[in-house]
């Protein structure tokens, strides 16, 4: 009902509630009153109509893979990126989302280099500084993580499972729960690290944290040396589109 529509027959309610009660009729002023602030209800709602709330809104393939690759922080593939993804942020990617998707990166990138704030990339291989098969990355970080050398898929595994350690840590310190499929996929990655799990125990947080840790350090200084070499060559060897997508095998053997 329109406002006027109401206020009227608030008036006529107000009205035969002082008719009822002036002929002592108690049942039909209960009723009446019940009526009355019913439609003084709708009149105050009509009035100032309370907004919708707010639709969360949906991310995209993109902006999904993203905010995995975000949170693991070195170049993954794409079963892992599926994983992280569904495990804490409820979304869903296929791994056929994610072929097409590398290829629409790399034509947006050529079609205007540097027109989005991060484009998703692929990994290189530290030879060849060709396409790492099914490794993804973020185009914003540094070559030296984006290239991928003889050690670096050990490593890059110690680190995805510190820092998914230490997001499930962070949301426990919230006062949040973790998912079942997060600590899962933790547990599952902690029983391929020495001492990062008991038995099949479900992992807690800082045990992985600790035992990656201390297996990173023996291989990182390694990993890091021969990927900054091959950044360095990259630097010098490839243009601004293959420093990111990789470069053919004629071209990483002719540079």
């Amino acid at each position: 009902m329109e406002l006027d529509a109401l206020e009227r027959r608030i008036a006529e309610l107000r009205a035969q509630v002082r008719a009822a009660k002036a002929a002592a009729d108690h049942a039909t002023v209960r009723l009446l009153r019940a009526e009355l602030r019913k439609t003084e209800r709708a009149w105050d709602d009509a009035l100032d109509p309370e907004p919708e709330p707010a639709q969360a809104p949906s991310l995209s393939v993109r902006e999904q893979v993203h905010q995995a690759l975000t949170l693991l922080g070195v170049p993954t593939a794409g079963k892992m990126i599926v994983a992280v993804n569904e495990a804490f942020f409820a979304g869903r990617v296929t791994a056929g989302q994610l072929t097409s998707l590398r290829r629409d990166e790399e034509k947006s990138f050529r079609t205007s280099p540097y027109a989005r704030p991060y484009y998703l990339c692929a990994a290189l291989t530290s030879e060849l500084l060709s396409p790492a098969r099914g490794l993804l990355a973020v185009s914003t970080w540094p070559a030296q993580i984006r290239i991928i050398g003889p050690l670096s898929p050990r490593t890059d595994f110690l680190t995805s499972a510190i820092r998914i350690a230490e997001h499930i840590a962070r949301l426990i310190h919230a006062g949040e729960d973790a998912s079942l499929a997060a600590y899962r996929l933790l547990t599952g990655m902690a029983q391929n690290i020495p001492g990062a799990v008991d038995g099949f125990d479900r992992a807690e947080p800082a045990q992985v944290i600790a035992a990656a840790g201390a297996e990173l350090t023996i291989h990182r200084e390694s990993d890091m040396h021969e990927r900054g070499q091959a950044a360095k060559r990259a630097e010098k060897q490839l243009d601004q589109v293959t420093r990111l997508f990789g470069a053919g095998l004629k071209t990483a053997r002719t540079a």
